[in-house]
């Protein structure tokens, strides 16, 4: 199905970034697409599903699908993970393999390339480094030729800074280069193919993941479980939803001291969400215990793992 009559020589297709949890992958996606479509936080494995952003440039519609991290897995959550990932880039075109400039290529980067290559042994590899903000030019340099050499010199390899806007022309450029010649995939007001309630819940569980360490971002899950317009207020959206948590310790932790930070929580997701539906909102969040969901298969089946 073609949108628009398409120039000659348009190309379009996949891209997905594979690498180690927390390298940037969706903080890079959000800036290719030029909105906030992927939560960023500062946990691994905070990316739980593919999501597509659509760029859209004149010889090109780059959909770039961004993936939770290829880690070994520790739970049936994250077996789940890994073979959405997997799934996944068996059906791209092109795959983007990310490496923070400042951290060194180890044992793990190794593995995922193997097992990118076991699963989509024809897709071409191009080697990213993310994070130049981050690193110096000799940390930069050093690690140019780190990955030319992991890749043994068959792929090309662009720094980029998502931060800083810094090279993301120039990846888009050698992205377009390796999609096939084809149509538009989606209408050009298109940035992302997630709905409306997947997108809500995952700006609930950024805002839930904040300042979050060790192990509890793990173990947050959202679901929303109504949107309807107030009956009291006119113009306003009334959002349900319900944080869940594994046991009642992690429970207070995100409760806070007096509830202040869930009050934050509520707070940060609903500026989130007004700015995404362009209407007032009322957030109504519960926090719940799920015990031990993450390897449970019939709570992961209802929270769409």
């Amino acid at each position: 199905m073609s949108f628009t009559s398409t120039p000659e020589g348009f190309r379009s297709g996949f891209v997905s970034f594979v690498g180690r949890p927390n390298t940037g992958k969706s903080t890079l996606t959000n800036a290719l697409v030029g909105e906030k479509i992927a939560i960023t936080a500062d946990q691994p494995e905070t990316t739980r599903h593919p999501i597509r952003g659509i760029v859209h440039r004149p010889d090109a519609q780059i959909i770039v699908v961004d993936t939770p991290g290829l880690h070994r897995p520790r739970t049936l959550l994250g077996e789940r993970l890994n073979e959405q990932v997997k799934d996944t880039y068996a059906d791209v075109d092109v795959i983007g393999l990310t490496i923070p400039a400042d951290e060194k290529i180890g044992p793990g980067d190794r593995w995922i390339l193997e097992a990118v290559r076991n699963v989509s042994p024809k897709t071409p590899i191009i080697g990213i480094i993310t994070k130049l903000d981050k690193a110096t030019k000799d940390q930069v340099g050093t690690q140019l030729l780190a990955l030319h050499e992991l890749l043994e010199g068959k792929s090309e390899v662009v720094p980029v800074s998502a931060q800083e806007g810094i090279q993301t022309e120039v990846l888009l450029d050698v992205i377009t280069t390796l999609l096939p010649e084809g149509p538009k995939l989606y209408p050009d007001d298109h940035v992302t193919d997630e709905d409306q309630e997947t997108r809500i819940s995952e700006m609930i569980r950024e805002a839930a993941l904040s300042g979050l360490k060790d192990e509890l971002p793990h173990s947050v899950a959202v679901e929303v479980d109504e949107i309807l317009p107030s009956e009291e207020r006119g113009g306003v959206l009334n959002v349900h939803a319900v944080i869940y948590v594994e046991r009642p310790g992690q429970k207070n932790i995100l409760m806070g001291k007096d509830g202040r930070r869930m009050s934050r929580i509520t707070h940060t997701a609903r500026q989130d969400i007004i700015k995404l539906l362009g209407t007032n909102v009322y957030l109504d969040i519960r926090l719940k215990v799920l015990k031990n969901w993450q390897s449970d298969p019939k709570s992961l089946g209802r929270l769409g793992f």
